[in-house]
């Protein structure tokens, strides 16, 4: 039997034309297939059948000049590779794992004097992207992602503000004023608040400049390591790279583990970090890019088919 053919109905198709062409717009969107078909009234298999259809070509002619490299969690813990143009956020590639080999094996598909043209990467800290980035981009610079870099300081005085407040007695002031004004011991103290609140833990109303006072004076080790991991957030939002570097460098043997270990990694990579504070580079569109990710995952309840996956999110 065959259907005869309309201008809304296509020869032998019993779903009109305004149908698959709204299912097109709606795979756009933030949706599930399932919702896809029940808003539609039509087969979650008509659906599928669609997403199938879209199709992704190559352009290996051609690379962004300016990269952002960077991983998210796939499905079950596997981490998948996105590579972004940081100009027009227009994502280069998805790959389905982050194995060195399976990113050289891509990016080997285009010719060198294509590779030759990107002059900046960006990516996190971990490390590992470093050594193949220089031998895919041998013109590229590498910059180190700002905010992982303020993490790793971040961490380092969080880790330190424990371990001192485990030294007091848990009933004891100096230990609740670390443990509940923790956040403000963490933030820049140029981007505290002047308003006043009332702290239950000094039962009295103070600015949060008064609370970190009150705190600090509780532990010389404590204030010792907050006004370091302040001077040096100072240092780098300020692109002060020397007097960055020399301030770890004079503080290197005198820190806690917690910061030896963030000042030696920052020190290995002190050529990313100064290109980091020196160009307006950074991973913050990629990292929107993989919040939506994430957002597509948790309505998609995860998609079994990596291609699918892909499709959608491109």
């Amino acid at each position: 039997m065959t259907v005869s053919e309309t201008t809304l109905v296509k020869k032998n198709c019993q779903i009109s034309q305004p149908i698959w062409d709204k299912m097109t717009q709606l795979h756009t969107e933030n949706m599930t297939n399932i919702a896809i078909a029940r808003r539609l009234h039509i087969s979650v298999s008509v659906v599928q059948r669609k997403l199938a259809q879209f199709q992704f070509e190559h352009d290996f002619t051609t690379l962004p000049k300016v990269l952002s490299w960077d991983e998210f969690s796939r499905n079950k813990g596997k981490l998948a590779f996105i590579a972004q143009d940081f100009e027009t956020r227009s994502i280069v590639t998805i790959l389905d794992n982050n194995r060195q080999t399976t990113i050289k094996n891509y990016f080997y598909k285009y010719p060198r004097d294509v590779r030759e043209t990107v002059k900046v990467v960006t990516v996190d800290m971990s490390g590992s992207y470093i050594p193949i980035i220089k031998q895919l981009f041998p013109n590229a610079k590498i910059v180190l992602d700002r905010f992982h870099i303020i993490q790793h300081l971040s961490r380092a005085m969080m880790t330190t503000r424990i371990d001192i407040m485990k030294t007091f007695d848990t009933r004891s002031l100096p230990y609740r004023s670390m443990k509940n004004h923790w956040r403000i011991l963490q933030k820049d103290s140029r981007k505290l608040s002047l308003n006043r609140f009332y702290s239950r833990t000094f039962g009295q109303t103070l600015t949060p400049i008064e609370v970190v006072q009150k705190t600090l004076n509780f532990s010389v080790e404590l204030k010792f390591y907050y006004e370091l991991y302040q001077i040096l957030l100072f240092h780098f939002q300020e692109k002060n790279s020397k007097h960055f570097f020399e301030l770890l460098e004079d503080n290197l043997d005198l820190v806690n583990p917690a910061f030896k270990t963030v000042f030696k990694t920052f020190l290995k990579y002190k050529t990313y970090i100064t290109n980091a504070m020196e160009l307006p580079y950074s991973n913050a569109k990629l990292e929107a890019t993989n919040k939506l990710i994430k957002d597509i995952k948790r309505q998609a309840f995860g998609f079994r088919n990596f291609k699918n996956f892909k499709t959608i999110v491109k």
